[in-house]
């Protein structure tokens, strides 16, 4: 089957639900002449108009919704509930939005001719979707044919503010590869300035790294979020779409690849939603809560850390309370608070999994020997520790060389520590 037999079968997929199209507000067309721009018909029924500059055009779409529309499992206006809670909260983080509004982010994602970097890989796509007075707005920015680089770029640098863009990989792929085209045309268009950037990639690796296989937007919308795309076309599919749009000029088949660009910004808005809630716990204790927890700690949020482990040795199950446990430990042996640290990694030392019975085993020989004097107590802890090793060179980084050399050493002090006794 032909390339283009094959782009035919799909169009079948790409017609906007009417039940969407009733959210949708219709954007008028710059007038322009019908002769200029092929199939405007159809562009304009699909809510798009022509920006022209230097005698050459691109296009620009834009959505409506509604506040109250639900995309997964948050409405849009809770975005306004969590920006307010990143406003009262002390915690300090890289998602944090704190001393802004709801209205200063833009959730930004592109379309791309390739997933490779360089100035061979074009963006034809622009999207974003921010929030204006009652309504949230998608906006993208079409590149109609190669060659339209001006005013794509240009239409977009007069409406995007940079320092608030949400993303997913964004550093890594959608800035980068902008900045890229943008060399390209730099005469023509205004300087691409820096910019302030809310990474929601990195944030979904954090907490769900070890729940989903892979950490693809696509799978953090359906496992986490509830968003549950219908005839969706796929984003590997891009290139080959727009290349046939390209060279046909109707821009029937490029509207499901449009759809899938503006399900991915809004889905930004929810995953931000999300995130927000679980970071500054405003749901109480869940399945995320301990990830949360070692993220805040790993920032050195300590209070917040803390008054997550707390909630899930509350909460939790047995193997979330030995994990809380664990984490709670380090803190407090860092905050001189030995006594604790000291009773919670027994009970860590009894009950955790392998890594976390060696890893409290190795603190417990430490804070006996170096802290408490207690050389039986650290020599107890040692041969425990030798017992789980079982004849292994090396057990999650404790070597066996390594814990022979303790041993032996903590022998000495107490045989030293014997002979003393005796001579006084």
């Amino acid at each position: 089957m032909s390339l283009k037999s094959k782009l035919g079968r799909m169009k079948s997929h790409m017609s906007l639900p009417e039940a969407e199209k009733a959210v949708l507000k219709e954007v008028k067309t710059a007038e322009v002449s019908s002769s200029a721009i092929p199939f405007i018909e159809k562009w304009t029924e699909n809510f798009t108009s022509v920006y022209q500059m230097d005698g050459t055009y691109c296009l620009i779409r834009e959505t409506i919704y509604p506040l109250d529309y639900q995309h997964g499992s948050y409405r849009f206006n809770e975005l306004f509930g969590a920006v307010e809670s990143w406003n009262n909260s002390l915690v300090e983080h890289p998602l944090s939005c704190a001393g802004h509004r709801a209205e200063d982010l833009f959730f930004f994602d592109t379309e791309t001719t390739g997933l490779g970097g360089g100035t061979g890989n074009t963006i034809f796509l622009l999207g974003y979707a921010f929030f204006e007075n009652d309504h949230v707005i998608v906006r993208q920015h079409i590149l109609p044919e190669p060659g339209n680089e001006v005013p794509l770029y240009q239409s977009f640098l007069e409406k995007v503010n940079y320092e608030k863009l949400v993303t997913y990989n964004g550093k890594a792929f959608d800035w980068p590869q902008l900045k890229t085209r943008h060399t390209l045309i730099k005469e023509h268009v205004p300087r691409l300035p820096e910019f302030g950037h809310f990474d929601l990639y990195h944030a979904s690796r954090r907490l769900w790294k070890n729940k989903l296989e892979k950490v693809k937007l696509s799978a953090v919308e359906k496992d986490i979020l509830g968003v549950h795309r219908e005839n969706d076309i796929p984003g590997f599919l891009a290139p080959m779409i727009y290349f046939d749009f390209v060279e046909r000029k109707d821009p029937e088949i490029l509207f499901g690849i449009m759809k899938h660009n503006e399900i991915d910004v809004l889905s930004l808005i929810t995953l931000y939603i999300h995130l927000s809630r679980q970071i500054l716990q405003l749901d109480g204790y869940n399945g995320e809560s301990l990830e949360v927890a070692r993220w805040l700690k790993l920032l050195g949020n300590k209070d917040a850390a803390r008054h997550a482990y707390e909630s899930a040795i509350m909460k939790g199950t047995e193997s979330e309370q030995l994990t809380a446990l664990h984490g709670l430990a380090s803190q407090w042996k860092k905050d001189k608070e030995y006594d604790k640290a000291r009773e919670a990694w027994e009970f860590v030392s009894a009950g955790g999994n392998e890594r976390q019975r060696a890893e409290a085993l190795i603190e417990l020989a430490k804070m006996h020997e170096h802290r408490f004097r207690d050389y039986d107590a650290a020599l107890s802890a040692s041969w425990k520790l030798f017992e789980l090793l079982n004849g292994k060179a090396n057990l999650h980084g404790i070597l066996e060389s390594d814990l022979e050399k303790r041993i032996g050493r903590l022998q000495t002090k107490k045989e030293k520590r014997k002979a003393n006794l005796l001579l006084s």
